[in-house]
């Protein structure tokens, strides 16, 4: 049995593979994903196309066995991940799953980098009771050391040079600390308006200033989604009202909501509830239309802030 299969002595479903030429990220990533099409599995690489077509064209004729994803369309919000494989999942309910993925933070901004770190620590807890295994690529030699440290803290298995040990810096699926601070306050030209009980003025005043910041329509419209959810939720769990801000920054709308509520699932947002479901769908609708999604919620109160592309 190869080394990487040897995390299956730490009963882990969840590793990092740590590497620094692309003769280290070819050997573990093919292992994992031949490991797992021997086993009668399914396997899902969700990496940047470049990735998948290196991994492709070194499959020995198994390529077609494999589902692959581009984790640029799908994870450039890596709030959509966990439903993305959960849903895969869901689909090959029954057999051994096993999802190689290739994040791509090179990329990333600062506040995307820590969303994906973010990302990587949930990942332990949605997946606890799901046989899903997911083997996460680190290229140590191109991404920024303190993203590769933090795939010590997140993942409970790590692979380097070819051989699996059990990461002593391990959080037990809690995000590191440096990912879990307050966000900064909003700039001190950011508009404001502050709501209590009428959704009409926030979706109003959103799209107002999204077209003066020359928005295109059909993300005017999905922006206004977004602020109409979350205020929708101020409303519904609140009797104190919210505080909208909206400014930009760079090529980003930026926009926030603020009230006095308490998100206690730290994976609201990341599952999508069924059809019948009485509530729960406005956090998971935010992620679907906005590019980036921050999140912090306490006893104190709640903060989301959503980022969207002026131009794509």
């Amino acid at each position: 049995m190869s080394d990487l299969v040897r995390e299956d002595a730490y009963q882990a479903a969840h590793a990092a593979l740590l590497y620094a030429v692309a003769a280290e990220f070819a050997a573990g990533a093919l292992r994992f994903i031949d490991a797992g099409l021997d086993e009668g599995g399914a396997v899902l690489v969700s990496a940047p196309g470049p990735e998948i077509i290196f991994l492709r064209a070194r499959m020995n004729g198994r390529a077609d066995q494999v589902d692959w994803t581009d984790i640029t369309r799908i994870g450039a919000n890596p709030g959509r991940i966990i439903p993305f494989l959960r849903s895969f999942a869901g689909d090959h309910a029954g057999q051994p799953v096993r999802c190689l993925q290739d994040l791509g933070w090179a990329a990333r901004s600062v506040a995307g980098q820590c969303e994906a770190v973010r990302h990587e620590a949930l990942v332990n807890l949605a997946f606890a009771a799901v046989p899903v295994r997911v083997l996460c690529a680190y290229d140590s030699a191109r991404l920024d050391p303190g993203i590769v440290r933090s795939a010590g803290s997140t993942h409970p298995v790590l692979v380097r040079e070819g051989r699996a040990g059990p990461s002593p810096a391990y959080g037990a699926g809690l995000v590191p600390e440096e990912c879990d601070r307050p966000l900064p306050v909003p700039p001190d030209g950011a508009a404001t308006l502050a709501y209590r009980a009428d959704l009409a003025a926030p979706r109003a005043f959103a799209a107002r200033h999204a077209a003066g910041f020359g928005l295109p329509a059909d993300r005017v419209a999905d922006l206004v989604l977004a602020v109409g959810e979350l205020a929708a939720n101020t409303i519904r769990h609140t009797d104190q009202g919210g505080v909208l801000s909206i400014w930009t920054a760079g090529n980003e709308l930026v926009c926030q909501v603020q009230d006095s509520g308490h998100i206690t699932d730290p994976l609201a947002g990341r599952h999508r509830p069924p059809a019948d479901a009485g509530g729960g769908h406005g956090l998971w609708l935010v992620h679907q239309v906005c590019d980036l999604v921050e999140s912090r919620s306490g006893p104190g109160g709640t903060v989301v802030r959503v980022h969207v592309r002026l131009h794509p």
